[in-house]
């Protein structure tokens, strides 16, 4: 089943502008955004490429996220993209590291509470560690068990979707615990019509005869950085993919289904709702956007230059 990451505590963390100790980097249990959850964070991995050197994957675009979001949460940041960047990049050297999940997050510091206040500092933090595949590794390989949840997505003017808000994914831890106590390992969720959404942290496609099928961004949905990789590769591949809305019963018989997402990757479904999709294992068109997806963050012996080498933050 989905799994969570059991944190190993690391050397160095970066909190406010400069690198503190793991254990020195702690907050008042007064937090504004503890108690409210209007912050924003990211998800962004860096790989060890077959060389041997590590690459952060889309850093800046993750970064311009994070801006984005905290402007939907009238939230200033005090420090530019160009600093972040920078400091994402410090944080793993300083930890020695050329592989890792990063977990940059604005939030709100102590010194009032109240749902109008409006004088607490902004305060930045930036975290790396080691996160193998969130689905797990069997899952990438076979493919994983999903189920629809009870929980519905948030309309379109009740939540913010485009942002990737602290306090939003209430919603999606509930529905995540509400399948994986019922044995399956993710959850799909759908809007207030009852149309497709997306899983409870990642984008999902639908492929049937050849084609890929994903929910649009007017869906009340996140506008993940993998999706937008995965639709340039297919597109590259000379694969049809139609940004468009369906419903819970065309994934029942599509040919293939996957999710994706910073930390999910690229991850197969072989069931949803106990109905088996397509031949119950990863399917030809999963499995060769895995390859693709695969060798543009990590690369391959002999390649000439990298696929998009735009994407690459070198650490």
């Amino acid at each position: 089943m989905g799994a969570a990451s059991k944190l190993k505590p690391v050397e160095k963390i970066w909190l406010d502008g400069a690198l503190v100790p793991f254990s020195g980097a702690q907050v008042h249990v007064l937090t504004h955004t503890l108690h409210y959850g209007l912050g924003a964070f990211e998800g962004i991995r860096c790989y060890r490429r077959y060389d041997g050197r590590g690459a952060i994957f889309r850093l800046q675009e993750h970064i311009d996220r994070l801006y984005e979001s905290c402007k939907i949460c009238t939230i200033e940041v005090p420090y530019s993209s160009a600093d972040l960047v920078k400091a994402c990049l410090e944080t793993m050297r300083a930890n020695k590291m050329n592989e890792a999940y990063l977990r940059p997050i604005v939030f709100l510091g102590d010194g009032a509470l109240g749902l109008g206040t409006l004088d607490n500092p902004v305060r930045v933090c930036i975290a790396v560690y080691e996160w193998g595949a969130y689905l797990g590794e069997e899952g990438l390989r076979r493919g994983i068990a999903a189920k629809v949840s009870s929980f519905t997505r948030g309309g379109l003017n009740s939540t913010m979707a485009k942002g990737k808000i602290c306090g939003q994914y209430v919603n999606s831890v509930l529905a995540k615990r509400e399948v994986m106590k019922a044995g399956y390992a993710e959850a799909i969720m759908l809007d207030q019509n009852g149309l497709i959404a997306e899983a409870s942290g990642e984008n999902i496609f639908l492929v049937r005869k050849g084609a890929i099928k994903t929910p649009p961004l007017s869906s009340p949905i996140l506008a993940g950085v993998t999706r937008d990789t995965v639709i340039t590769l297919g597109r590259e591949l000379g694969i049809t993919v139609e940004e468009t809305t369906f419903a819970r019963d065309e994934l029942y018989i599509g040919d293939e289904v996957f999710f994706t997402g910073t930390a999910a990757e690229l991850t197969p479904v072989r069931a949803i709702d106990d109905r088996t999709i397509g031949a119950g294992e990863c399917g030809p068109v999963t499995r060769r956007l895995q390859e693709v997806f695969f060798e543009t963050v990590k690369g391959k012996p002999g390649e000439e230059r990298p696929r998009h080498p735009e994407w690459l933050t070198y650490v």
